[in-house]
């Protein structure tokens, strides 16, 4: 067993157990785009980043991918983790703003609207999930990546059709950007707001007494109340 505390919780989890799992195992939300249970982690969306480590030597790493270690220092929702997960949302929301999952969690997680990129309307965001459904619980291996840096896209190998795509539809079902709702077309508003959560009032406000832990609650106390 391996011990570790997250969020200032100690627990024991077995060898080989992730980061995610464990935070998961203690109740604490962590936002995930290209992790699927049943499917191998991945580590592209890197939504799912945490704070490990104490003072200047702390790092951000990928949950989800990151194996529980022995003594670890876990934080879920450190200043400097909100800070980077909303960076992230916002340039997915550039990317693909009419993707459903994309604005449910822009929404929860960070509550974004707009955002100050050049507006795109891409129809993959390279999250990798149609792929690993494929292989991995298709046993077909029709689909892959191709290409790198900007150049880097999914498809079958020389846009050839595929002799082993069985067209179950396991790469639409599971794909994020196949989820589409509206959206306006200013990058401002990218997000409508009729499915919007309220930002978490406390988040924003004194970042110096609360850098290590800000709100992790779901749902939150604070947002509840001011619902009302």
């Amino acid at each position: 067993m391996v011990h570790l505390s997250i969020n200032g919780l100690g627990v024991d989890v077995e060898a080989g157990t992730t980061l995610l799992e464990a935070a998961r195992f203690l109740g604490f939300p962590i936002p995930t785009l290209c992790h699927q249970d049943g499917l191998a982690p991945y580590g592209a969306c890197r939504l799912c980043v945490v704070e490990i480590g104490e003072g200047p030597r702390a790092k951000l790493v990928s949950s989800c991918t990151y194996p529980a270690q022995e003594g670890l220092a876990v934080r879920t929702a450190s200043w400097r983790v909100l800070r980077a997960r909303r960076m992230i949302l916002m340039l997915m929301l550039a990317s693909c703003p009419q993707s459903k999952s994309v604005q449910d969690l822009a929404s929860k997680f960070g509550g974004i609207h707009g955002h100050p990129f050049k507006q795109e309307y891409e129809d993959c965001l390279l999250c990798g999930l149609c792929v690993r459904m494929c292989e991995e619980q298709m046993m077909a291996k029709a689909i892959g990546f191709r290409g790198r840096g900007e150049n880097r896209s999914i498809g079958t190998p020389f846009d050839v059709k595929s002799d082993v795509c069985r067209t179950c539809g396991g790469c639409m079902y599971i794909c994020p950007a196949c989820q589409l709702r509206c959206t306006y077309t200013e990058p401002e508003k990218a997000v409508c707001g009729g499915c919007e959560n309220l930002t978490p009032p406390c988040v924003d406000q004194d970042q110096d007494r609360f850098d290590d832990m800000m709100c992790y609650m779901d749902p939150c106390v604070a947002c509840e109340i001011q619902k009302k």
